[in-house]
């Protein structure tokens, strides 16, 4: 009798139990495994770019965002000045909506130092850019600190910007959010108007017009005033349109909508109106099969590179705009219904490759690992439905479309193969992985699978929420273990895709990464660290 049992190192600690020696570095996950603590800045990372708004299967989203509150509050006592570097890192389109980022700043406004308080000014308006984010920014101000000295300098500033043309475009669009209108901002913040053209702006933001002038009082109030002109006649919206130049958002409440109206619209229709209209365009026929005009419209905007990126798109708004209108209305907030044009569908799948960020093949041989847990098929990422796992196939397959050599495989408990390549559509790819959840969850499967199979990979990519705890090793000691037998030079990349405190990266593993998921240029991190040009 022995104790190698418990001496032998090979065998590994099962996950539900911290490495020894190693405890001190690891926290307990909510799935009661083991892993290294993340940190802090990780930690701010992943809630602003995924969001705490919307409850995991571990965690609810009143726990998750209490969570997000408290390491912004450490972080920023520690360092404002990247407190708002990572806030307008995560504003720029990387973020899943604006939402995490605007609720940080508000918390880098209310740091004690004057640093923090720098630092907020500093950031808001690249922040702070719409309407809809100033009334949100608003929203969140009056719950968590009130309006001290610092708001009202910065929401004074924003409304009394030197471009008044875009101060009446904003006004104008969102009227109200978040239980604000334009009256309760100028009240809260008494500025004093530098220009006519601001003060006829706050007259109108105010009281409205009684009685529409005679002529158009400045090309900065133009929309304003076809607007009001609209309002007296709603017959005539295809002329207030054409002439005002005016968005949905101001026309349809006021005029009367048809046809020939939502065709001038789409004319002019910016990129992420038109993705999120896609389905009410065809049921109103302004797309349809025959209208090669219009389609071909779609075709240049939603498949431009660039269009993508200055309307910030990003990848899970394409991907939600793909699902929702291939249902044909059955899902999403749209009560209307419509027949898919496939066209339309094949520019969707397109766009949602394009808006991430890839380079040239690497020529490096890849493994690409989505986690199909049960955890990740209950996480629901937004109000249609996008389940974290499809999510990550369709990250995975957006990275594996830009190579050659590489596998997608699937693992819970077991390590299956989920029959994808890249040759799948996004849309075949999602019902392929989605049909496979099941299970706990074990990361070190993957390891085991390429050990066992000699599988010699350049990169492993695992696609996950991080909660693994259901092996009998770590897999940090799988990733040993398979260095030690197949590739010393293995590179290990986590893509974590739920805003939790938890890593499986060995923090002395100078081969391995820690990305935040949701990040359109994660797939060209993950290239770059391929051929160690980071």
């Amino acid at each position: 009798m022995n104790y190698n049992f418990f001496t032998n190192k090979e065998r590994g600690t099962p996950q539900t139990q911290p490495i020894p020696g190693r405890k001190a570095e690891m926290i307990q996950g909510r799935s009661g495994g083991w892993m290294f603590d993340a940190g802090i800045w990780q930690m701010l990372r992943r809630c602003l770019l995924i969001g705490t708004a919307q409850s995991t299967y571990y965690a609810d989203k009143r726990e998750l965002t209490g969570d997000f509150v408290d390491v912004v509050s450490q972080a920023v006592a520690e360092n404002p000045a990247r407190v708002a570097e990572e806030i307008l890192y995560a504003s720029d389109g990387r973020s899943l909506n604006n939402s995490a980022p605007i609720f940080a700043l508000v918390l880098l406004s209310m740091g004690e130092t004057p640093e923090a308080k720098n630092a907020f000014r500093e950031i808001f308006s690249q922040v702070v850019r719409t309407g809809s984010h100033f009334y949100e920014w608003l929203n969140y101000t009056k719950s968590l600190r009130g309006f001290g000295k610092i708001i009202k300098e910065v929401g004074r500033t924003w409304l009394l910007r030197e471009d008044v043309k875009g101060l009446a475009y904003q006004l104008l669009k969102y009227q109200q959010r978040h239980g604000f209108k334009h009256r309760d901002a100028l009240r809260l913040f008494h500025p004093l108007p530098p220009t006519q053209d601001h003060d006829r702006l706050f007259e109108w933001a105010v009281n409205g017009w009684s009685e529409l002038p005679s002529d158009i009082p400045s090309e900065a109030l133009a929309q304003i005033w076809w607007y009001e002109w609209l309002k007296r006649n709603p017959d005539q919206t295809k002329v207030a349109i054409a002439n005002g130049r005016l968005t949905h958002e101001m026309a349809a409440p006021v005029g009367n909508m048809d046809q020939q109206a939502w065709q001038l619209l789409f004319e002019s229709m910016p990129i992420g109106a038109m993705l999120r209209n896609l389905g009410s365009l065809t049921q109103l026929g302004v797309l349809e099969v025959n209208r090669n005009k219009n389609l071909k419209r779609v075709q240049d905007v939603l498949n431009n590179k660039n269009y993508l990126r200055r309307g910030r798109i990003h990848p899970i708004d394409v991907l939600k705009a793909l699902k929702t209108y291939q249902s044909g209305g059955k899902i999403g907030r749209s009560h209307k219904t419509w027949t898919p044009i496939p066209r339309i569908v094949d520019i969707l799948e397109k766009a949602l490759e394009l808006s991430f960020e890839t380079v040239e093949p690497t020529k490096k041989v890849f493994l690409h690992a989505v986690d199909i847990s049960s955890s990740m098929s209950s996480y629901k990422v937004s109000s249609i439905g996008l389940s974290c796992c499809e999510i990550a196939t369709a990250m995975a397959l957006v990275t594996a479309k830009a190579e050659k050599n590489y596998m997608i495989r699937g693992f819970s408990t077991k390590f299956i193969d989920l029959g994808i390549s890249r040759s799948d559509s996004f849309s075949s790819a999602l019902k392929k992985a989605s049909n496979q959840n099941f299970g706990g969850t074990d990361a070190s499967v993957a390891y085991d699978w390429m050990i066992k199979n000699k599988f010699k990979a350049d990169v492993v990519c695992f696609w996950t929420d991080n909660e693994s705890w259901a092996g009998r090793k770590h897999p940090s000691q799988a990733l040993a273990e398979y260095r030690r037998k197949i590739n010393p030079n293995l590179k290990a990349v986590y893509v974590t895709l739920a805003p939790y405190r938890i890593s499986l990266v060995d923090p002395n593993d100078n081969l391995a990464w820690d990305l935040a998921g949701f990040d359109p240029g994660v797939p060209r991190l993950i290239q770059m660290l391929a051929t160690g040009e980071l």
